[in-house]
């Protein structure tokens, strides 16, 4: 029998006009640890698949990741495209850095980046 294949548009995910967006869901969608987790991730190696996304917290249940990528999605934090048989989930960085300029720049800071910092001038 003949496999009946879905077209791609149907595994196309609605993405927000960032123009849309307010500061305070993108504030949102990066106040869980995890997903900040998961931005920080793309933000360093680039676009992930969903496996690979999951990888960063594999204990969380399937259903808690999928909505923490469902939340960002909709927050204009990340793109989530089909690519062949998997999903692969990008930054929309520049679009962001448009929008809330500084804003991913200083979420993503690792944490205590400035500490460390502030360490080093009183040493030398």
């Amino acid at each position: 029998g003949s496999r009946t294949v879905m077209p791609a548009t149907t595994r196309d995910l609605p993405h927000p006009d960032l123009a849309d967006v307010e500061l305070t869901e993108v504030l949102f969608a990066l106040s869980d640890p995890s997903r900040l987790e998961l931005v920080r991730l793309i933000a360093r190696d680039g676009p992930q698949t969903v496996a690979n996304c999951q990888a960063v917290d594999p204990a969380a249940p399937k259903s808690t990741f999928s909505h923490h990528l469902k939340t960002l999605r909709e927050a204009g934090v990340v793109r989530n495209v089909p690519a062949g048989r998997q999903r692969v989930v990008s930054l929309r960085r520049d679009e962001l850095d448009e929008r809330f300029p500084g804003l991913l720049d200083s979420v993503l800071r690792p944490a205590g980046t400035r500490a460390r910092r502030r360490d080093q001038s009183r040493v030398t």
